[in-house]
Protein backbone atom coordinates (compact mmCIF):
# COMPACT_ATOMS: atom_id res chain seq x y z
CA UNK A 1 0.00 0.00 0.00
CA UNK A 2 2.72 2.51 0.81
CA UNK A 3 4.70 1.65 -2.53
CA UNK A 4 1.63 2.27 -4.24
CA UNK A 5 1.12 5.12 -2.61
CA UNK A 6 4.70 6.74 -3.50
CA UNK A 7 4.21 6.06 -6.93
CA UNK A 8 1.27 7.39 -7.46
CA UNK A 9 2.51 10.88 -5.33
CA UNK A 10 5.58 10.86 -7.81
CA UNK A 11 3.65 10.29 -10.74
CA UNK A 12 1.27 13.54 -9.68
CA UNK A 13 4.08 15.80 -9.13
CA UNK A 14 5.70 15.70 -12.41
CA UNK A 15 6.72 18.86 -14.53
CA UNK A 16 5.65 16.99 -17.46
CA UNK A 17 8.93 16.17 -19.18
CA UNK A 18 12.73 15.16 -19.03
CA UNK A 19 16.48 13.33 -19.62
CA UNK A 20 19.71 12.68 -21.59
CA UNK A 21 22.63 10.36 -22.43
CA UNK A 22 25.31 9.83 -24.90
CA UNK A 23 25.37 8.96 -28.78
CA UNK A 24 27.27 9.23 -32.04
CA UNK A 25 26.45 11.66 -34.41
CA UNK A 26 26.34 11.34 -37.98
CA UNK A 27 27.24 14.13 -40.32
CA UNK A 28 30.14 17.15 -39.33
CA UNK A 29 30.21 18.73 -36.13
CA UNK A 30 29.01 22.43 -35.69
CA UNK A 31 32.07 24.88 -35.34
CA UNK A 32 31.24 25.76 -31.90
CA UNK A 33 29.50 22.79 -29.79
CA UNK A 34 29.16 22.32 -26.21
CA UNK A 35 27.66 19.69 -24.18
CA UNK A 36 25.12 19.74 -21.81
CA UNK A 37 25.68 17.93 -18.66
CA UNK A 38 22.86 16.80 -15.98
CA UNK A 39 22.88 14.77 -13.00
CA UNK A 40 22.38 11.05 -13.24
CA UNK A 41 18.47 9.56 -14.55
CA UNK A 42 16.62 7.35 -12.14
CA UNK A 43 14.12 4.85 -12.50
CA UNK A 44 11.95 7.33 -9.95
CA UNK A 45 10.24 10.57 -11.42
CA UNK A 46 11.64 14.00 -9.79
CA UNK A 47 9.66 16.58 -8.95
CA UNK A 48 10.19 19.67 -10.78
CA UNK A 49 13.45 21.40 -10.39
CA UNK A 50 14.28 24.41 -8.36
CA UNK A 51 13.67 27.66 -10.13
CA UNK A 52 16.71 30.06 -10.60
CA UNK A 53 14.92 32.91 -9.16
CA UNK A 54 13.76 31.94 -5.70
CA UNK A 55 14.60 28.48 -5.24
CA UNK A 56 11.51 26.82 -5.01
CA UNK A 57 10.07 24.02 -7.70
CA UNK A 58 8.24 25.00 -10.37
CA UNK A 59 4.87 23.64 -10.55
CA UNK A 60 4.62 20.30 -11.51
CA UNK A 61 2.06 19.25 -14.43
CA UNK A 62 -0.26 16.21 -14.30
CA UNK A 63 0.88 13.35 -16.59
CA UNK A 64 -1.33 12.62 -19.61
CA UNK A 65 -2.56 10.03 -21.98
CA UNK A 66 -3.07 7.01 -18.61
CA UNK A 67 0.88 6.16 -18.73
CA UNK A 68 2.36 5.86 -16.31
CA UNK A 69 6.10 7.68 -16.15
CA UNK A 70 8.87 5.76 -15.56
CA UNK A 71 11.73 8.49 -16.02
CA UNK A 72 12.21 12.25 -15.32
CA UNK A 73 15.07 14.79 -15.60
CA UNK A 74 16.79 18.14 -16.55
CA UNK A 75 18.99 17.87 -19.53
CA UNK A 76 19.95 21.17 -20.00
CA UNK A 77 18.94 23.66 -16.89
CA UNK A 78 18.06 26.80 -17.55
CA UNK A 79 20.70 28.59 -19.48
CA UNK A 80 20.72 30.80 -22.79
CA UNK A 81 22.99 28.36 -25.31
CA UNK A 82 24.23 31.64 -28.04
CA UNK A 83 26.73 28.94 -28.99
CA UNK A 84 24.99 25.06 -29.72
CA UNK A 85 24.26 22.96 -27.18
CA UNK A 86 24.46 19.52 -27.64
CA UNK A 87 22.19 16.72 -25.59
CA UNK A 88 23.84 13.20 -26.85
CA UNK A 89 21.57 10.07 -26.42
CA UNK A 90 23.09 6.72 -27.45
CA UNK A 91 20.95 5.32 -30.92
CA UNK A 92 21.83 2.17 -32.47
CA UNK A 93 19.72 1.58 -35.43
CA UNK A 94 18.18 -0.06 -35.91
CA UNK A 95 15.70 0.55 -33.22
CA UNK A 96 13.22 -1.66 -34.09
CA UNK A 97 12.67 -4.75 -36.47
CA UNK A 98 10.68 -3.66 -39.87
CA UNK A 99 8.09 -2.01 -40.77
CA UNK A 100 9.08 0.58 -38.06
CA UNK A 101 11.46 3.36 -38.50
CA UNK A 102 15.29 2.62 -37.92
CA UNK A 103 15.80 5.35 -35.87
CA UNK A 104 13.37 7.42 -33.23
CA UNK A 105 10.63 9.11 -35.04
CA UNK A 106 8.55 11.87 -33.76
CA UNK A 107 4.74 10.75 -33.87
CA UNK A 108 3.57 13.81 -31.30
CA UNK A 109 3.87 17.60 -30.86
CA UNK A 110 2.44 19.68 -27.67
CA UNK A 111 2.46 23.17 -26.92
CA UNK A 112 0.99 24.88 -23.71
CA UNK A 113 2.10 28.56 -21.77
CA UNK A 114 2.44 28.10 -17.99
CA UNK A 115 2.25 31.75 -16.84
CA UNK A 116 1.81 30.80 -13.40
CA UNK A 117 4.64 30.17 -11.21
CA UNK A 118 7.77 31.65 -10.68
CA UNK A 119 9.34 32.09 -13.79
CA UNK A 120 6.44 31.40 -15.68
CA UNK A 121 7.45 29.31 -19.06
CA UNK A 122 6.02 28.39 -22.51
CA UNK A 123 6.63 24.76 -23.43
CA UNK A 124 6.53 22.96 -26.47
CA UNK A 125 7.20 19.15 -26.38
CA UNK A 126 8.08 16.32 -29.09
CA UNK A 127 6.64 12.92 -28.76
CA UNK A 128 9.02 10.02 -29.95
CA UNK A 129 8.95 6.46 -30.14
CA UNK A 130 11.84 4.03 -30.79
CA UNK A 131 14.10 5.82 -27.90
CA UNK A 132 15.67 9.75 -27.27
CA UNK A 133 17.71 11.05 -30.00
CA UNK A 134 20.58 13.79 -29.55
CA UNK A 135 19.68 16.71 -30.06
CA UNK A 136 21.13 20.81 -30.20
CA UNK A 137 19.92 23.84 -28.79
CA UNK A 138 21.33 27.09 -30.51
CA UNK A 139 20.05 30.57 -30.98
CA UNK A 140 20.66 31.46 -34.61
CA UNK A 141 20.39 34.81 -36.07
CA UNK A 142 18.17 32.72 -39.13
CA UNK A 143 17.32 29.11 -39.10
CA UNK A 144 18.08 27.48 -41.93
CA UNK A 145 15.79 24.78 -43.49
CA UNK A 146 17.67 21.15 -43.70
CA UNK A 147 18.65 20.67 -47.54
CA UNK A 148 17.49 24.08 -48.91
CA UNK A 149 19.58 26.05 -46.15
CA UNK A 150 16.46 28.78 -47.21
CA UNK A 151 15.44 30.60 -43.76
CA UNK A 152 12.09 29.53 -41.74
CA UNK A 153 9.70 31.87 -41.37
CA UNK A 154 8.82 32.72 -37.74
CA UNK A 155 7.01 35.31 -35.87
CA UNK A 156 9.11 37.46 -33.20
CA UNK A 157 12.30 38.67 -33.11
CA UNK A 158 14.62 36.00 -31.43
CA UNK A 159 14.97 32.34 -33.16
CA UNK A 160 15.99 29.58 -31.31
CA UNK A 161 16.82 26.24 -33.48
CA UNK A 162 15.93 22.53 -32.18
CA UNK A 163 18.33 20.07 -34.19
CA UNK A 164 17.34 16.36 -33.69
CA UNK A 165 20.49 14.07 -34.43
CA UNK A 166 19.63 10.13 -35.85
CA UNK A 167 15.77 11.28 -35.72
CA UNK A 168 13.16 11.22 -38.46
CA UNK A 169 9.48 12.08 -38.90
CA UNK A 170 8.22 9.64 -41.22
CA UNK A 171 8.06 6.13 -42.03
CA UNK A 172 8.78 3.25 -44.30
CA UNK A 173 6.74 4.99 -47.07
CA UNK A 174 8.16 8.02 -46.80
CA UNK A 175 4.75 9.67 -45.16
CA UNK A 176 4.58 11.94 -41.66
CA UNK A 177 5.03 9.98 -38.17
CA UNK A 178 3.46 13.07 -36.89
CA UNK A 179 -0.51 12.41 -35.82
CA UNK A 180 -0.84 15.03 -33.58
CA UNK A 181 0.69 18.71 -33.84
CA UNK A 182 -0.57 22.46 -32.86
CA UNK A 183 -0.94 25.42 -35.44
CA UNK A 184 2.51 26.71 -35.88
CA UNK A 185 0.73 30.25 -34.48
CA UNK A 186 0.98 29.45 -31.26
CA UNK A 187 0.96 33.26 -29.99
CA UNK A 188 1.94 32.87 -26.13
CA UNK A 189 3.90 35.63 -24.40
CA UNK A 190 7.47 34.52 -25.69
CA UNK A 191 6.67 31.47 -27.40
CA UNK A 192 5.43 32.79 -30.87
CA UNK A 193 5.25 29.95 -32.87
CA UNK A 194 7.02 27.58 -34.46
CA UNK A 195 7.90 26.01 -37.88
CA UNK A 196 9.05 22.59 -39.56
CA UNK A 197 12.48 23.15 -40.72
CA UNK A 198 13.16 19.71 -42.57
CA UNK A 199 13.79 15.73 -42.23
CA UNK A 200 16.98 14.92 -44.05
CA UNK A 201 19.63 12.23 -43.63
CA UNK A 202 18.59 11.73 -39.78
CA UNK A 203 18.58 15.36 -38.81
CA UNK A 204 15.33 16.84 -38.32
CA UNK A 205 14.78 20.48 -37.44
CA UNK A 206 12.92 22.90 -35.80
CA UNK A 207 12.56 26.63 -35.69
CA UNK A 208 11.12 28.42 -32.58
CA UNK A 209 10.18 32.20 -33.04
CA UNK A 210 10.21 34.01 -29.99
CA UNK A 211 9.45 37.43 -28.63
CA UNK A 212 11.58 39.32 -26.58
CA UNK A 213 11.95 43.13 -25.54
CA UNK A 214 13.32 45.70 -28.01
CA UNK A 215 16.61 46.64 -26.01
CA UNK A 216 17.52 43.00 -24.42
CA UNK A 217 20.12 40.73 -25.43
CA UNK A 218 17.58 39.47 -27.76
CA UNK A 219 18.06 36.01 -25.72
CA UNK A 220 15.76 34.27 -23.36
CA UNK A 221 16.95 31.13 -20.88
CA UNK A 222 15.84 28.11 -22.15
CA UNK A 223 15.55 24.65 -20.58
CA UNK A 224 15.46 21.06 -21.52
CA UNK A 225 13.59 18.63 -19.62
CA UNK A 226 12.96 14.24 -21.07
CA UNK A 227 10.50 11.67 -19.75
CA UNK A 228 9.75 8.08 -20.85
CA UNK A 229 6.49 6.68 -20.26
CA UNK A 230 5.45 2.86 -20.74
CA UNK A 231 3.58 3.48 -23.78
CA UNK A 232 6.91 3.31 -25.32
CA UNK A 233 6.89 7.39 -25.76
CA UNK A 234 10.05 9.56 -25.26
CA UNK A 235 9.54 13.32 -24.77
CA UNK A 236 11.75 15.88 -24.88
CA UNK A 237 10.15 18.74 -23.95
CA UNK A 238 11.80 22.44 -24.16
CA UNK A 239 10.69 25.47 -21.89
CA UNK A 240 11.24 29.12 -23.00
CA UNK A 241 11.48 31.93 -19.71
CA UNK A 242 8.89 34.33 -20.05
CA UNK A 243 10.54 37.75 -20.23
Amino acid sequence: MRAHRLTLVAVLLLVGLTGCDSAPRPGTAPDRLSEATSGPSGSVPVPGDPGPDTGTPSRPARPTGGEEVTSFRTAYGWGVPAEPVLVRHRVRPPVAPPPAPPLPYLVEIRAADHPEGRPGYSRISFTFRGGFPSYELAYLGRIPAEGTGEPLRLPGNAFLRIRFVQAQAHDERGRSSVTTAPRPELGFATLRGYAFGGDFEGYLTYGLGLRVAPDSDQALPVRSLELTRTGGRYVVALDVRHS
